[in-house]
């Protein structure tokens, strides 16, 4: 490229090395590019370096603490020449030179930057208001962009953040808000991105703080989630109870079958009473003749008649 080339797409705002698409005769660039000026222009602007030149060479080296700049890592610097953006790009970082009075330098953050967004009152898609709070991570990932499309991109996101978290949450319910939080954090990063694109800012997270609901709500819900969780109580206790019959009809079969096991039953009954304090248990006869006794006493009542039929039969035969 030759000179005059390259003087022309300085003072036209367009970059030197940008990339070209296939097909296209102009490289690609983000931002509008302002057409090249007249010759009256240029003749102007060259007059006014040379004479700036003049100037340094007279106030040198005085002239150095106007003329140097340094840019840390973490800044760019995007230099307007005569109102034009000087190579169509920020510069930075490091130390580069400017021209006083024909460069305006205007200085850009680029690290991650937070801020909350202010208690919003929403009034959700069931009807119900609550105040909800959020913090926002952004990024300015375009320098250029957000110097020239917009006057303050730090506090035009912070508005479009008021705004898009008030549409959002207002589309949903309460128990959504409550229940999918991650979700709708997904929905308004990326809502939110969208939004700020143009202005060269990337939104990095949005996470959604405090939902704060009604005292009234509070209450009821409160008492919703008691009933609740008695309902569950009881319903536990139930089918506790009925595991319980159905073990002990079980015990109770088994034990029935065998009489030695109603033996160790009935000593394993005397040890837990006799554990008490003052507990006095007498047995007249052997807990193993009960047995033989009840069925003697079966055994008597269905083979033999009752005793008032035998009284009356021996007074007939007096």
């Amino acid at each position: 490229m030759s000179i005059e080339s390259s003087e022309l797409a300085v003072m036209s705002g367009k970059p030197e090395n940008q990339p070209m698409l296939a097909g296209a005769s102009e490289p690609v660039v983000d931002y509008e590019v302002v057409p090249p000026s007249g010759f009256g222009t240029t003749l102007c602007k060259w007059t006014l370096i040379i004479f700036s030149g003049m100037l340094l060479f007279i106030t040198f080296p005085f002239c150095l603490f106007f003329i140097l700049k340094v840019i840390p890592q973490y800044e760019r610097a995007v230099i307007f020449r005569l109102g034009r953006i000087k190579g169509g790009r920020e510069q930075g970082p490091g130390l580069f030179f400017i021209i006083p009075c024909i460069d305006n330098v205007t200085r850009v953050d680029t690290r991650l930057k937070t801020f909350d967004v202010p208690p919003q009152r929403i009034l959700s898609k069931d009807s119900v208001t609550v105040n909800v709070d959020a913090i926002v991570n952004f990024r300015i990932v375009d320098p250029v962009m957000s110097v020239v499309k917009i006057t303050n991109a730090d506090w035009a996101t912070r508005l479009l953040a008021q705004t898009t978290l008030r549409n959002i949450l207002g589309s949903h319910k309460l128990s959504e808000l409550l229940e999918c939080r991650e979700s709708i954090q997904q929905q308004l990063r990326q809502q939110l991105d969208e939004g700020t694109d143009p202005w060269g800012v990337k939104v990095e997270t949005v996470a959604i703080k405090d939902v704060r609901i009604p005292q009234e709500l509070q209450r009821s819900m409160a008492a919703e989630a008691e009933a609740n969780r008695e309902a569950k109580a009881k319903v536990i206790a139930a089918v506790g109870e009925v595991n319980a019959a159905r073990a002990l009809k079980e015990a109770a079969e088994s034990i029935a079958s065998s009489p030695t096991a109603m033996q160790l039953r009935y000593l394993q009954t005397l040890n837990i009473i006799a554990a008490e304090r003052g507990s006095t248990i007498i047995f007249p006869i052997p807990i193993d003749m009960m047995g033989p006794m009840g069925q003697m006493m079966q055994q008597a009542q269905q083979g033999f008649p009752p005793v008032h039929t035998v009284a009356e039969a021996v007074r007939t035969e007096i």
